[in-house]
């Protein structure tokens, strides 16, 4: 096992700040990983309400946003791994929203569809 699969799998998040272009996750050593918002499309589509509501779990190894079904693992975070949902359940899970929160939602799904992933 290498040091950086060690450091990955120890890493434990004590803080989350989700705003409308970044995922910010404070870790138990100190430091802060800050993502782009658009590798998360649940997260990026949700209000900031909805987005305000996580919970760490598992020790700090997990961050889960019940309003949106959207976990995260800190491993992942830190790997740099983005979402991996298709368009196709984007559009479902979209497309099963409350109305208040359709019409700018479906606007990113439909430009998604038409030029591919967002850019």
């Amino acid at each position: 096992m290498s040091i950086l699969e060690i450091e990955i799998q120890e890493a434990r998040a004590q803080a989350v700040h989700v705003d409308d272009n970044a995922l910010s996750v404070e870790l138990t050593d100190g430091r802060t990983i800050i993502t782009p918002l658009t590798w998360y499309p649940r997260l990026m589509y949700g209000t900031a309400k909805e987005r305000a509501k996580f919970e760490i779990i598992g020790d700090g190894r997990y961050v889960h946003w019940p309003d949106l079904d959207e976990d995260l693992t800190i491993a992942g975070i830190l790997a740099g791994r983005q979402s991996r949902e298709s368009n196709e359940s984007l559009k479902r899970w979209l497309d099963a929203r409350p109305k208040t929160t359709k019409p700018r939602a479906r606007q990113v799904a439909e430009k998604k569809t038409k030029y591919g992933k967002s850019q």
